[in-house]
């Protein structure tokens, strides 16, 4: 099987890319080699290579798939072609028995290219509702896994599988330990982590920032606050720890942190409730986005794990308020967190990729 290549591709965010990251290493466990297609400079263009110095990076041309009314919508369907092409010329030249796509903007050419050459196309859907990347690719798909049982209705039922949420196994494995040495935290308070996705996020943001006297007198905060958004004038507040983006250090954070405030990508939240870290979840608003970080949140509130709360509604009272009750709600959200079904391993994820792959 040695000579047998798998294609991941996926980019533009950190959702688009972390799970690629956790299949990596089981996919070559299993024999294959493991080639990676993404955008010239999307995340993954560093996330990948920086973690997988080994697997081979072909970056493609991609168009961003707009769902409002912009002139590029003129121009990228030209670099939509132009990544056709080159995906192309990757797929004749690895010759691979599968391609799994994470979605994101530069996947469509690549499942494209797939169908045309004959290469089993899966693709991972990891919302409510497929993102515009993924609808556009599903008719090229051979099989569509999702993490949502709601997905199913979405989707191709005769060619969809409800798989559950895939966690990294090495987020597991964090330190509680290492995570108080990273962040020099000398006391007993509980540690609140706030996390604004990997572009960050102005509104939550500023209601950290705002609150930040009142909220240092209860908790440690670790804040992530997004590229470039790192404020200088509060770098030596002695339980205050802000990043602007973190990856190696994620698993310890997060083992030592007690409550977490975050947006509401599907990703990041299956890991806050493997750990059985009380959320407060405040979605990217429609306003923004497709609505899809709404529906994650409702379902997860729905289920007991989690409060929500719209960023339209979002005040610095409002945040404090909200912070107290998830404090007195913590019994609750940790025992619906635990009789919540378990997570499937990257290992038994990958074991079913290698299912879909050609003979």
């Amino acid at each position: 099987m040695k000579n047998r290549t798998i294609l991941l591709t996926g980019g533009g965010t950190a959702g688009h890319v972390s799970l690629n990251q956790a299949l990596i290493p089981e996919l070559k466990n299993l024999g294959f080699n493991v080639e990676y297609i993404g955008s010239k400079d999307g995340i993954e263009s560093g996330l990948i290579p920086d973690s997988f110095p080994d697997v081979p990076y072909h970056a493609i041309a991609s168009g961003k798939l707009r769902r409002y009314f912009s002139v590029k919508n003129f121009t990228d369907p030209v670099r939509v072609g132009a990544g056709l092409v080159q995906a192309l010329n990757v797929i004749r030249k690895t010759k691979p028995v599968a391609i799994f796509s994470k979605g994101g903007f530069v996947s469509v050419p690549v499942a494209m290219a797939g169908k045309l050459m004959s290469v089993p196309v899966i693709i991972h859907e990891s919302d409510v509702t497929p993102g515009l990347a993924n609808k556009i690719a599903m008719p090229f798909a051979n099989h569509i896994f999702t993490v949502f049982k709601e997905t199913l209705k979405h989707v191709p039922k005769e060619k969809s599988t409800c798989t559950g949420s895939v966690i990294r196994s090495e987020l597991m494995d964090g330190s509680a330990a290492k995570g108080k040495e990273i962040c020099n935290f000398n006391n007993d308070l509980p540690v609140l982590m706030v996390m604004g996705g990997s572009q960050g996020s102005a509104v939550i943001n500023e209601a950290i920032r705002s609150n930040l006297t009142a909220l240092l007198k209860q908790y440690n905060v670790i804040h992530l606050c997004g590229k470039g958004n790192a404020d200088s004038s509060l770098m030596d507040l002695a339980n205050y720890k802000q990043f602007e983006y973190v990856t190696h250090e994620l698993p310890h954070l997060l083992h030592m942190t007690d409550f977490v405030v975050s947006r509401a990508g599907s990703n990041s939240i299956f890991e806050f409730l493997a750990l059985k870290k009380p959320m407060l979840l405040i979605p990217l608003s429609k306003l923004k986005s497709r609505g899809d970080q709404i529906l994650n949140a409702r379902l997860f509130q729905q289920q007991g794990f989690a409060h929500v709360v719209e960023e339209e509604e979002l005040t610095p009272e409002r945040f404090l308020a909200e912070m107290q009750k998830l404090q007195m709600d913590e019994d609750l959200l940790v025992d619906a967190m635990t009789n919540a079904e378990s997570p499937k391993t990257a290992y038994e994820m990958a074991k079913l990729v290698a299912a879909h792959t050609k003979n």
